[in-house]
């Protein structure tokens, strides 16, 4: 049996987890475009960031819940049924409220379907759990990718098109998830999560720590990714190209190096290591604004640092939660996504009031600090888990959840 010998219904989540993780990086070519077309600021057009991942993050809260309450299946679908409806509606609005708004309801159906993914390819997958984990990352690879370069091409047309080609992938992908995976049993009462689980897992101090770093670190992700297309002043087909090789990249080192470098250096010393080569990208993209090279090479170059960090933090958060993995991953993704997403709105206030390398600034700083916060919480942040599983871990393969990986 090989890695592609996969049944039909895990191509068919698969493929609907690479469109998913298109939406990543899919707005950003266009975001210039739709500034000029619907007479907005910076600072707004940045809202469509700040709504999807703020409502991302407030919805991991109850994910968790839902899927223990419906099973995989249906939340799986519920998730690929509201980004069809949220991004075909984004697609024929015509004000900049509006696809705000749009966005949320798109990064509510996101957070449900990344919730679930990885738990039903790894539950229907031939080749044990090791091939169903490289087959979603492969996926979250190609979706980061290729999210800016169709992000690119469709927006040559109209900045509407990106929106209208999400809605119609993902149609596809719900009638292909529907009709070939094989409906999940309704989890028993005593698999139940409780909304308020996530929230009471923050009282410990690795599952605090952990997204506590995520919340300053993903404030200079978020400032990269979101305010980086305005000061690089190129066409929507060039951004569409500079986003694709930072994608790239950023699965690579995600994938192939930061395994490595867990095994070399250790997750804590190889997380620090990459936090700083984030910081100092951020700095160099301040110092440098006003040359197109070095912003250019700068985004691309981040890829690397972004790939490294996102899966040693994925370890991170796995290994050292005291509490079930479904649940930490939702209090964990909670925290870092409510609270980075601030720094796309901020970082275009600072851009337009203060000057075009304050936002790189600001994210360099907040950077920083989260590797003062990795180094005050360093005890607490080590592996705890053995062959004995916590409470709530028997439920983990049903939901072992890593929406964590799709904000990569």
């Amino acid at each position: 049996m090989t890695f592609f010998d996969q049944p039909r219904a895990v191509w068919a989540v698969a493929f609907a987890a690479v469109v998913s993780f298109m939406g990543l990086g899919l707005v950003d070519p266009i975001l210039p475009a739709i500034a000029t077309d619907l007479h907005a600021s910076p600072s707004q057009v940045e809202l469509l960031f700040t709504s999807y991942f703020a409502i991302t993050g407030l919805s991991m809260l109850v994910t968790s819940a839902v899927a223990s309450r419906i099973g995989a299946k249906r939340t799986l679908l519920a998730g690929l049924f509201l980004i069809v409806v949220f991004a075909g509606l984004a697609g024929a609005s015509g004000s900049i409220g509006a696809i705000v708004g749009l966005r949320a309801g798109w990064g509510l159906g996101n957070a449900l379907f990344i919730a679930t993914a990885l738990s039903v390819i790894i539950g229907s997958a031939s080749g044990g759990v090791a091939g169903a984990v490289m087959l979603y990352e492969a996926a979250l690879g190609l979706g980061i990718s290729v999210g800016p370069l169709l992000g690119g091409e469709l927006g040559s047309i109209s900045w509407r098109g990106p929106f209208f080609g999400v809605a119609v992938l993902m149609t596809i992908a719900f009638v292909a998830t529907a009709v070939l995976l094989e409906r999940s049993p309704k989890p028993a009462p005593h698999e139940r999560i409780s909304v308020l689980d996530p929230l009471r897992a923050l009282r410990h101090r690795a599952t605090r720590g952990s997204g506590l770093v995520a919340v300053f670190y993903n404030f200079g992700f978020f400032t990269l990714l979101a305010y980086s297309p305005f000061p690089l002043k190129l066409g929507i087909h060039e951004l569409g190209y500079v986003f694709c090789a930072w994608g790239v990249l950023l699965a690579v080192f995600a994938v192939f190096v930061a395994p490595a470098i867990s095994r070399r250096f250790g997750d804590i010393a190889g997380l620090a290591g990459a936090l700083a080569g984030i910081a100092a990208v951020l700095a160099v993209m301040a110092v440098g604004h006003a040359s197109q090279t070095v912003l250019i090479v700068s985004v691309i170059a981040a890829g690397a640092f972004l790939g490294v960090t996102n899966t040693l933090m994925t370890q991170v958060v796995m290994e050292s939660a005291p509490v079930a993995r479904p649940v930490a991953s939702a209090a964990y993704s909670f925290v870092r996504f409510c609270g980075g997403a601030i720094a796309p709105f901020v970082a275009g206030k600072l851009g337009e009031h203060v000057s075009v390398q304050a936002p790189f600034y600001l994210g360099a700083v907040m950077t920083a600090l989260s590797i003062v916060v990795l180094y005050a919480y360093r005890t607490a942040l080590v592996p705890v888990r053995d062959e004995q599983p916590l409470l709530g871990d028997e439920f983990d393969t049903e939901l072992d959840e890593a929406p964590e990986l799709a904000a990569a």
